[in-house]
């Protein structure tokens, strides 16, 4: 199964929407290069599309996202009645393309972006919680613009949040559910003395399990993960505080210095006072 996955933020923002009744006979028409993305939802009978090399029979339930510099076309006409949703949107963020694979992620990076990731398609998991939030876009779409625009970006939002969630797995949604959460605990306390049992019993799982999710969702341990947190702390202290690398060592929850220096220097490439200094101007550390 492909997936499109769309950095945020920038967030996706909606452009417009509608509903189409096909009768048998009827074709989607053929589109290359529309310039914004195009997502339906079928609510009743087969919509035939293709994109590239890509053919789908879609029925009641299923949606499809089609790219914006790809080509789509009809692979046939409706059998029957066919009735879907559709809408257009936007994002300035480039998508990336890759094959369904919950286990694991080859690289670590630290996560700088959050990603709204769509099967390319798929099965709504609440068609008709998702169908009653389309058909207030198009509520939407006859109230005064001024009054409308903010509902329409929220409920927009709110059917790819829906979509994003239900593409997942359960087991792989509880994973990642983990994962955030031990994410968000080393955020919380990356100052304290943390080891791999203390986070055990905090989540009450196994050490070995708890790296076996984090792996999976963010390509590392939760220590390689807290290593490289800490990390980005101190480059942001070192870039505005003038406090001395043992302080900062101490704050961002380093014991020694010179680990940290060492530490800092396999992460970044430079000593953190070398770091700093590539944002000083007059002797004074520059603040944003």
């Amino acid at each position: 199964m492909k997936e499109i996955s769309l950095a945020a933020p920038p967030l996706p923002y909606y452009l417009e929407s509608g509903f189409r009744a096909y009768q048998a006979g009827d074709t989607h028409p053929d589109r290359a290069g529309l310039g914004m993305y195009d997502l339906l939802l079928i609510t009743k009978g087969t919509l035939h599309l293709g994109e590239e090399e890509l053919t789908w029979s879609l029925t009641e339930g299923q949606y499809v996202l089609l790219l914006p510099d790809k080509y789509h076309y009809a692979v046939r006409p409706c059998d029957a009645e066919c009735h879907f949703y559709w809408l257009h949107f936007q994002t300035s963020s480039p998508y990336t393309i890759r094959e369904s694979k919950p286990f694991p992620r080859s690289e670590f990076v630290l996560p700088q972006k959050n990603e709204i990731t769509l099967a390319q398609q798929g099965t709504a998991s609440d068609p008709e919680r998702i169908q009653e939030l389309w058909h207030q876009l198009l509520q939407m779409s006859v109230s005064e613009r001024s009054v409308s625009f903010w509902e329409e970006q929220r409920i927009f939002t709110e059917i790819l949040r829906a979509l994003d969630i239900g593409s997942k797995p359960d087991e792989q949604s509880k994973v990642h559910r983990l994962a955030e959460r031990i994410e968000a605990y080393l955020k919380q306390h990356y100052s304290a003395d943390l080891t791999n049992e203390q986070l055990a019993d905090e989540f009450h799982f196994h050490p070995n399990y708890l790296s076996r999710c984090m792996k999976s969702v963010y390509g590392c341990t939760p220590l390689e993960y807290l290593l490289a947190y800490r990390i980005e702390q101190s480059k942001l202290l070192l870039l505005k505080t003038q406090w001395s690398i043992e302080r900062i060592s101490e704050e961002v929850g380093f014991h020694h210095a010179a680990y940290f220096s060492n530490c800092f220097r396999a992460k970044i490439g430079l000593s953190p006072l070398a770091y700093r200094k590539q944002y000083i101007r007059g002797g004074t550390v520059l603040h944003s």
